[in-house]
């Protein structure tokens, strides 16, 4: 089992910089994947960015250059970096948790936490 906690959502304009954290416990942290998805109202989930148990990086073309995504297996913890944000970047934040390598399907995925919003105005 492995429990997710989400957290670093907020209000910010247009150009700012936000970075989200997971939190994770329960099950052996550096042996997971964790990636990012995000949802807009009635919008399906999409992928954003994750990071395998071996460090290899994957992001959606629409925040490369922009998001950075990185762990800290000592605390159990992934980041994302968000910069340059864009009001298209609003949405409710997920990161989800499976074992080893990245899939960008969200039904992949074992294991959610319960989001945090971002919201960039114009």
């Amino acid at each position: 089992q492995v429990q997710l906690v989400e957290s670093g959502g907020g209000l910010v304009q247009a150009g700012g910089s936000l970075r989200l954290s997971c939190a994770a416990s329960g099950s052996i942290f550096s042996g997971n994947a964790i990636t990012w998805y995000h949802q807009g109202p009635g919008q399906e989930r999409e992928f954003v960015a994750g990071i395998s148990s071996y460090l290899t990086t994957y992001y959606a073309d629409s925040v490369k250059g922009r998001f950075i995504i990185s762990r800290d297996n000592a605390k159990n913890t992934v980041y994302l970096q968000m910069n340059s944000l864009k009001p298209e970047d609003t949405a409710m934040y997920y990161c989800a948790a499976r074992e080893r390598t990245v899939a960008r399907n969200p039904d992949m995925y074992d294991y959610w936490g319960q989001g945090t919003q971002v919201t960039v105005s114009s």
